[in-house]
């Protein structure tokens, strides 16, 4: 029976969202996932405004709303008070 490590290692999954429990077990799991995902190249995201605003970036990028700028034009736009 597969785990999630093993579909990491396959590469059947492009996005992982965990958020674990502070349980003994969790933490370990959560460590062997985050490796996991290191290794492969595989997104990672721990929290569950992470997985929010991500899922809307990706929808916003899906619709066409997804213009990348580098932190220095984003600066660059901001109007002075």
């Amino acid at each position: 029976r597969p785990n999630v490590l093993d579909i990491i290692l396959n590469k059947q999954v492009n996005l992982i969202i965990n958020t674990p429990w502070a349980k003994r077990d969790a933490i370990k799991d959560e460590s062997a996932i985050r490796k996991a995902a290191i290794k492969y190249k595989v997104p990672y995201i721990t929290t569950l405004a992470g997985a929010y605003n991500t899922v809307k970036g990706i929808a916003a990028a899906r619709n066409g709303h997804g213009a990348v700028k580098s932190l220095q034009e984003y600066h660059a736009s901001i109007e002075e008070i």
